[in-house]
């Protein structure tokens, strides 16, 4: 493969992934400008061996993709990454007060399935929804993944979790880009919404991205 073929592919699989230049260096143990010059520069000419198949590694992708040898199904696979899941309750109703913050345990998650749908996996956590002000969407018992790194950086439309005066709960999210305003609403339309809040008086934790719930 030419190497401006590896920098496209690479290029690509950073925008793709809402990578940064900087974090991607440092995964390599480089310094910050590395890869941003590797790229946009063609400085380095070449990635290192061991730089190519660590970066591979993470994006789960072949290392031929990145001017490599090819590889067997054996050499891409990923250990799985571990989540921790906390014993906290993010209320769906009055609001749960946060308790002891240490992971109560951890649970292990595809790595290529989980980059599909968050950026960085150590941003991730997992806690239980508590009431049913979210139902249907949400219920009672609930483990839902949550991304800390998508939160009030990047707010749009969706389900997050919010601290209000120091209780958890978790809520739709609905903005008003034109006057700048955020609605706080419940699925359930038997509990309030909140449809004029100044975003700097909201607390997001972050995005709610994937629920787990025992059937039956």
């Amino acid at each position: 493969m030419a190497e401006a073929d590896a920098r496209a592919a690479l290029q690509r699989l950073i925008e793709e992934r809402r990578e940064d230049y900087a974090g991607l260096s440092r995964l390599i143990g480089r310094n910050a400008a590395y890869i941003q010059q590797y790229v946009k520069r063609g400085t380095p000419k070449r990635l290192a061996e061991e730089d190519r198949r660590l970066l591979a590694r993470y994006f789960g992708v072949d290392e031929a993709m990145l001017g490599g040898p090819a590889e067997g199904p054996a050499a891409r696979r990923e250990a799985p990454v571990t989540v921790p899941q906390y014993d906290l309750g993010a209320s769906a109703g009055p609001g749960a007060l946060p308790g002891d913050e240490q992971a109560r345990s951890h649970l292990a998650f595809d790595a290529k399935w989980l980059r599909r749908l968050a950026g960085d996996p150590k941003q991730l956590s997992m806690i239980r929804v508590e009431g049913d002000s979210m139902l249907p969407t949400l219920s009672d018992g609930d483990e839902i993944l949550v991304d800390r790194g998508d939160g009030a950086g990047r707010l749009r439309d969706g389900i997050y979790v919010l601290r209000m005066e120091g209780a958890l709960i978790v809520k739709r999210l609905a903005l008003n880009p034109a006057a700048r305003r955020i609605a706080v609403r419940s699925d359930n339309p038997a509990y309030p919404s909140w449809n004029d809040c100044n975003p700097a008086d909201i607390d997001v934790i972050g995005r709610v991205i994937w629920v787990g719930r025992r059937v039956g």
